[in-house]
């Protein structure tokens, strides 16, 4: 093989048997040959798939995520886009996940299919990123959603323990570990009886998990090979005197572990270098919680005193004192843990406090003896190893108590300041919130940093509180610097509630709900029906009308408007009133100055006034809002009717289906079962369809009268033959328009006079005038006397016009007794419609009936149109 291959020992595990004797080939040899370069991919990709692994322990084994069935669950995402969108896929996943999820009897794998999904995306942008290359920077785009999904594993691992196990340690009655067994026993009843502890255990776990591998460049595997220890520094030592050049600089003289202690000597610098990069290798492998990996480590590289030192630490138990195992067994059993694990743990101290060691080998010592310091100042730029650092030694030092409380043997005593180091966990958080390092702080005080925090202290309550804060950027704690809410944040947040509130740890709904509505105002821009559907159902009766219509409000296509209502339909929202709503909302809505400013041609209707029209679609979805659909046309007609907009009125009467009268008919079964509203709206209904029908027919008078025919210039004087027969030709057409348009126009004033008519001689008690009010109704409220005062309004003026426009098409017809007899009509008993009329008014229209008496007068007839008596 050439020289630039390297060689190296793949980290598999136990079941490999590793040849501990240093050189030489063996069958149990794995080592393979590559290239640096394909060793780095490797390397690097071992490091992924560690740290995309859950818990490996006892108490990660539930939690156990294979990176196939995640791809499986969260679907492929195929597209060749850039990934920097593809995390949009979360929303609709969510929503799936708890719509499937929600009413199932195990809430927590509602969590697993949220980690799946995330997982899912992040996987698949990690493969994408690697397309294009890193300058597009994982970091930037990607870390939310890592933090993420470290997080609901986070949530998992806690909330499952707090749940199930507490609940169940209750049930059983764990009292708390007995006096006089084996350290192994005594510490696994603390377990079971200790939540806090078990707490801690599982942060730490998580901890591990979620750790991700620093690049601190070449890799042990990448210098070293399987070899003896220290090859270099025996290498010299063999050979001093055929060397013909010395390095330099002396080295220690023997080659025991302790030597460079001992002797202050230091090694070959090759193998100075090469025991920095395994301490470090072996540090990351503990950081992980991957200690059966570290022993291998050690022992490949030649250094297998230092896998004795990680032995040491494990807990003494001598199965031959168990009474039922020694009946069954005459063979003596092999002892497990070490029995002098308090020397073993003293000496551990010492070392991880001396400064004579590197920082990585004093901080393994010191994550196995719990000395806080040797780990602090190695792990002092990372929140989450700080934290894994202090939680570390909070489970030793309780362990360490129970073991001396419950285990009858003398024990070697410990360093004071090792039981110092106790903290609790809100002085770890208070100390990490002021750490000396920018970055821990930073992490400290961001939304997820606290989120975490406030997990693992159990503080929902303060959690909604500073989730609502967030929302309202009032960051009392959190974030140097005002960061808006994004979406993804805010659907992570509402997922946290709504889990809060399905294993009852929610005590303050109005945060809960204010969280939850901040998420669907976000959803309402996105304009996805289905997601704000679903989660505006999971807020209070009054703030789910509110919302939802405000989302209807930007639907403007007919046929996404059908689509928002059956997905409200579908999750139970309140259709009929959200609807009514929406419709109000914007009938109320006041134009803004470039509304109001904009020009019009005759007859043009305005964009404002087209969507308050556009709005009563709403209505015409469901047969049994017929009802409500015609009152609010009636209110939104009477507004109009004042402005002078019939164009708006007539546009509004075309919005109403054909069917809607016979429709609220058959909902009622028969017409005397309608209630009194839906009456009054229908004959008013029917008052506007009259007046719209007069005014369509009085304009096309109007048209046909002011079209006569004209009448041809007559043939020029000294015209020849041609021209007079062409002047004959146009004089018999004009008398033959001329004739036809006069049977039309006659046809036209009956129709229009009939279509006047009606709208002062309107069945029952007239036009806009309600039936009579039955006892049980309340005609009380405000709605109901505005709405009379805005009927009586336009009767005082549109019946005044449409006598006018009456007596005018009489009139020009010279239909003059006709117009007497108009006077007749309005001063009538029956509908009072002189009631309608000011004195001006009057006046006004007495005049105009003075001069069609005039007309009679002049035709020899008297003032009424009579003959006159002689």
């Amino acid at each position: 093989m050439s020289s630039n291959l390297t060689k190296i020992k793949p980290q598999t595990g136990d079941s490999i048997n590793v040849d501990e004797g240093g050189g030489g080939d063996n069958a149990y040899n794995l080592s393979m040959n590559l290239a640096p370069s394909e060793l780095q991919r490797i390397l690097h990709q071992s490091h992924y798939t560690n740290a995309s692994s859950f818990l490996s322990n006892s108490f990660k084994a539930n939690m156990l995520i294979d990176s196939t069935t995640i791809c499986e669950r969260s679907g492929a995402l195929e597209s060749t886009e850039y990934p920097k969108e593809k995390a949009d896929i979360l929303f609709s996943q969510f929503l799936e996940v708890w719509k499937i999820r929600a009413n199932g009897s195990d809430v927590f794998d509602t969590i697993q299919d949220l980690i799946f999904a995330c997982a899912g995306v992040l996987e698949t942008a990690k493969q994408e990123l690697s397309r294009y290359g890193e300058e597009k920077g994982r970091s930037n785009n990607w870390k939310w959603l890592e933090q993420e999904l470290k997080t609901w594993k986070l949530l998992y691992a806690l909330y499952k323990d707090r749940t199930l196990v507490q609940c169940g340690d209750e049930a059983m009655g764990f009292d708390g570990a007995t006096l006089g067994g084996s350290e192994k026993e005594v510490i696994s009843q603390l377990y079971n009886c200790n939540s806090t502890l078990r707490e801690y255990q599982l942060i730490i776990d998580w901890l591990e998990a979620c750790y991700e591998c620093r690049d601190y460049g070449p890799l042990i595997g990448h210098t070293t090979d399987r070899s003896v220890s220290w090859e270099n520094t025996l290498f010299q030592l063999k050979k001093k005197k055929q060397l013909a050049f010395g390095t330099g600089a002396e080295i220690v003289k023997s080659i025991d572990p302790d030597a460079p202690i001992r002797e202050k000597r230091p090694l070959h610098a090759l193998d100075e270098e090469d025991s920095m990069r395994l301490s470090r290798c072996i540090f990351q492998e503990v950081r992980q919680g991957r200690i059966d990996e570290a022993t291998v480590m050690c022992k490949y590289y030649g250094q297998s005193w230092r896998a004795a030192i990680f032995e040491g630490w494990r807990l003494h138990e001598d199965p031959n004192y168990d009474d039922t195992i020694g009946a069954n067994k005459s063979e003596k059993l092999s002892i497990e843990g070490n029995p002098r694990r308090d020397i073993w743990k003293k000496c551990a101290w010492l070392m991880a406090d001396s400064k004579k060691f590197d920082e990585y080998t004093r901080a393994i010592a010191g994550a196995f003896s719990g000395h806080l310091d040797s780990l602090k100042s190695l792990l002092g730029n990372s929140w989450e190893d700080l934290l894994w650092a202090y939680l570390k030694v909070q489970v030793d030092i309780r362990v360490e108590s129970e073991i001396r409380a419950c285990c009858l043997k003398p024990y070697h005593p410990l360093p004071e300041e090792y039981w110092n180091s106790k903290m609790s966990l809100e002085q770890i958080f208070d100390e990490l919130l002021v750490h000396n390092d920018a970055d821990v702080r930073d992490y400290a005080q961001s939304k997820i940093g606290i989120t975490q925090k406030y997990f693992i202290l159990d503080n929902i309550s303060e959690l909604l509180q500073q989730m609502r804060r967030w929302i309202d950027n009032e960051d009392a704690e959190c974030e140097t610097e005002c960061t808006p809410m994004t979406p993804h944040m805010l659907r992570f947040l509402t997922h946290i509630v709504l889990f809060m509130r399905q294993i009852g740890r929610v005590d303050k709904e109005d945060a809960a709900y204010h969280i939850i509505a901040a998420y669907v105002e976000c959803l309402i821009t996105m304009g996805d029906a289905q997601l704000v559907a679903f989660y505006t159902a999971t807020l209070p009766s009054k703030t789910r009308i509110s919302l939802y219509s405000k989302f209807l409000e930007k639907v403007h296509k007919k046929e996404a408007r059908s689509i928002a209502l059956e997905e409200a339909i579908n999750v139970g929202l309140n259709v009929e009133e959200i609807t009514r709503h929406t419709v109000e909302t914007i009938r109320y809505t006041i134009p803004t100055d470039s509304e109001m400013t904009s020009s019009l041609q005759a007859g043009e209707i305005s964009e404002f006034d087209q969507r308050k029209i556009k709005s009563l679609e709403w209505l015409t979805f469901l047969p049994a809002q017929r009802g409500e659909l015609l009152w609010q046309a009636n209110a939104m007609i009477r507004t109009y009717l004042a402005e002078n907009k019939n164009e708006c009125v007539r546009a509004i009467s075309n919005m109403i289906p054909s069917d809607s009268l016979a429709q609220i008919i058959k909902l009622y079964s028969t017409k005397d079962d309608i209630p009194y509203r839906e009456d009054c709206s229908i004959k008013e209904y029917l008052s506007y369809k009259v007046y719209i029908a007069a005014i369509d027919s009085f304009n096309e008078w109007t048209r046909l009268y002011h079209n006569r025919p004209k009448e041809p210039e007559p043939a020029m004087a000294g015209a020849n033959f041609t021209e007079r027969v062409a002047f004959e030709h146009r004089e018999q057409v004009y008398r033959a328009e001329l004739n036809h348009w006069r049977i039309t126009l006659q046809e036209h004033v009956k129709v229009c006079r009939d279509s006047l008519y009606n709208v002062l001689v309107f069945p029952e008690m007239g036009w806009l005038i309600d039936p009579d009010v039955p006892k049980t109704f309340d005609s009380n409220t405000v709605i109901w006397e505005t709405r009379l005062t805005q009927l009586e309004k336009l009767r005082s003026i549109y019946i005044p016009e449409i006598v006018l426009l009456l007596y005018k098409v009489l009139h020009v017809s010279k239909d003059f007794q006709g117009c007497i007899k108009l006077a007749d009509d309005i001063a009538s008993e029956t509908r009072q419609l002189y009631k309608v009329y000011t004195k001006h008014k009057l006046a006004d229209l007495l005049s105009k009936l003075a001069n069609s008496s005039l007309e009679l007068l002049n035709k020899k007839l008297d003032p009424w149109g009579y003959s006159a008596q002689i």
